[in-house]
């Protein structure tokens, strides 16, 4: 846990994990866009591949092999593809009985983007602006070329968009047993 000031740029340590992380907090502007929030971030990156995650995600994600995938595919991006957890039980009816019952399936929506995504460098000169949205814009324009490849992830993975994800996402951490803990 950290604390930043932004007014005077000091930052005081509340409590020290053992985890050796490097983070960098850049400020991006209140109306950025997704799409132009990644392309400020250029002067971070050196002509290389890179990644970017909504941070509203975790996953157990193999981030090597996402990133062998993405080199064997060959194209700009390359997203990773979960199922959403459904949020109910599936019944499987037939006639008016259930004839199976299962509690909170992977959901039968299809794939969706888990947020994790690896980027070639060039993808920057193809975010216009601040406006810019990485999805709709982006994302939809590399597909359409024939340049976002999918990662399937059969691990688990959980947004946290209410506070329901966001106590059940809490009670794995707080028991020992958060499948997205891969690090020692």
């Amino acid at each position: 846990n950290i604390t930043v000031s932004i007014k005077n740029g000091e930052s005081e340590i509340i409590q020290r994990e053992s985890d050796e992380w490097t983070i960098h907090l850049e400020e991006t502007g209140l109306d950025t866009m997704t799409g132009g929030r990644v392309k400020n971030l250029a002067h971070w990156i050196n002509n290389e591949p890179f990644m970017v995650t909504y941070g509203d995600g975790v996953a157990d994600v193999n981030i090597p092999n996402l990133i062998d995938f993405h080199k064997k595919m060959g194209k700009l991006a390359t997203i990773t593809a979960v199922r959403p957890p459904a949020r109910f039980g599936g019944l499987c009816m037939e006639n008016g009985l259930v004839k199976k019952f299962t509690e909170k399936p992977q959901s039968g929506e299809g794939w969706i983007n888990g947020g994790f995504i690896v980027f070639e460098p060039q993808v920057l000169e193809m975010i216009e602006g601040p406006k810019s949205s990485l999805e709709s814009e982006l994302l939809e324009k590399l597909s359409a070329m024939d340049q976002l490849a999918a990662y399937s992830h059969d691990g688990f993975w959980q947004c946290m968009d209410t506070l329901r994800d966001m106590r059940y996402l809490e009670s794995l951490w707080v028991s020992g047993k958060a499948p997205w803990k891969v690090w020692k």
